[in-house]
């Protein structure tokens, strides 16, 4: 039964550098603005992860839309948008916090730099930190797709040589090109749930704290890659408190009182999610000393996920205790998700405010539940160190 429901919530799912100015050989190139450079904190935004930040790469690849009348996008765009929530995520209020438009999916983008100008996001639902091989070695379920995130850092590079080129062709020095990647902020993650679903989908609870150093070097990687590449400014965001998950609550559920703590979620799992952030702290705080010019920082979305469950109440969620857990849009059972019917399809139910919910369909959260996280970590105190002040705060 876990494994139908991963393979659902996996396949349903399923410039840049200023102004023009002319040269003495009369090429063109794309130069920095420094009066409009100098006005946004950053240039762009680059973000790299899985579906709680893919704001459109599945749907066009897969080349199924969803409904109009689909629940999904159904708050802010009021129709479908290829986010696998109500409305925005934390990565479109990041955006928004900082001047800038709502990232384009990198499967939209036509190579034409009036697209990319202002950031590209390579996140696919279903993708995995770690490619299919490793979980083919091991006896482990593979990803229902190869769109891990060393594939993401590769149409990165893909798209470099677009983003480097004048309008007559024309390749830009890697000076101008560096110097554009300094003022851009860099996204590393959220990556790695869909690599422990694998696990728990195999039911291997037990052998999971084996992939962590796995799934720690393939971000650490990703990560010297763009250094390496001109970032200087990076963010690697930790894991969900994953025992309070709607869908992980349904798909193991437990008859035993011990196995939850007193918010309802599931304590081995978060846990586990507390030892894997733990040990990619340790990888930043080394990355920090072996690359000084960079400025590293770390995504707490552990914490800053758990203080909503812990005080619903505070931040505009309903209070009750059993139904705090619950999702909003899904089937039946005790979690409002149910393994045959799904959010927006057949007899699914929506609840009357998604506003009230922390989770919005078992796998994904709520718009009201994204910007209060892409709040904390905007204005404080969840990013360590802190980002850059942005232009406009997260009402």
């Amino acid at each position: 039964m876990v494994m139908i429901f991963i393979i659902f919530a996996i396949t349903f799912t399923y410039c840049f550098l200023g102004n023009v100015v002319s040269i003495s050989n009369g090429n063109e190139i794309f130069v920095r603005d420094e009066t409009y450079a100098n006005s946004l904190p950053y240039e762009a935004i680059f973000n790299f992860g899985d579906s709680i930040s893919d704001t459109g790469n599945v749907a066009a690849f897969s080349n199924k839309t969803m409904p109009d009348n689909s629940p999904y996008g159904s708050t802010y765009f009021k129709h479908p948008s290829g986010r696998l929530s109500n409305g925005r995520l934390i990565i479109d209020f990041i955006a928004e916090a900082y001047g800038l438009p709502f990232l384009p999916a990198y499967m939209n983008v036509n190579n034409s730099q009036v697209d990319m100008k202002k950031g590209v996001n390579f996140a696919f639902s279903g993708a995995s930190a770690l490619e299919k091989i490793y979980f083919a070695r091991r006896g482990i379920i593979e990803p229902q797709t190869d769109h891990s995130l060393s594939v993401q850092f590769e149409w990165f590079k893909k798209l470099k040589s677009f983003m480097c080129k004048s309008k007559k062709g024309f390749i830009i020095t890697p000076y101008i090109f560096c110097f554009y990647f300094k003022k851009s902020l860099f996204i590393v993650g959220e990556i790695g749930g869909n690599d422990v679903l694998q696990y728990i989908s195999s039911k291997k609870f037990t052998k999971i704290r084996k992939v962590v150093p796995y799934l720690v070097e393939s971000i650490t990687h990703t990560t010297i890659s763009l250094i390496k590449e001109g970032a200087v400014e990076l963010v690697i965001p930790g894991n969900f408190p994953i025992g309070c998950n709607a869908g992980v609550l349904t798909n193991l559920i437990s008859t035993k009182k011990e196995d939850y703590d007193e918010l309802g979620c599931l304590i081995a799992y978060n846990a586990f999610a507390e030892y894997y952030n733990e040990q990619l702290k340790n990888s930043i705080e080394t990355l920090r000393h072996k690359y000084p010019q960079a400025k590293i920082i770390y995504f707490d979305y552990y914490n800053n996920l758990k203080r909503l469950y812990q005080t619903p109440q505070q931040y505009g969620f309903i209070s009750d205790k059993e139904e705090i857990l619950k999702a909003c849009c899904g089937g039946s059972g005790p979690y409002h998700v149910n393994l045959e019917i799904f959010c927006g399809t057949g007899s699914s139910t929506v609840c009357p405010d998604p506003s009230k919910y922390i989770n919005w369909d078992g796998s994904h959260l709520t718009e009201a539940s994204y910007k209060l996280i892409a709040k904390g970590l905007v204005e404080g105190p969840f990013a360590n160190p802190s980002l850059k002040t942005p232009l406009f705060n997260i009402a």
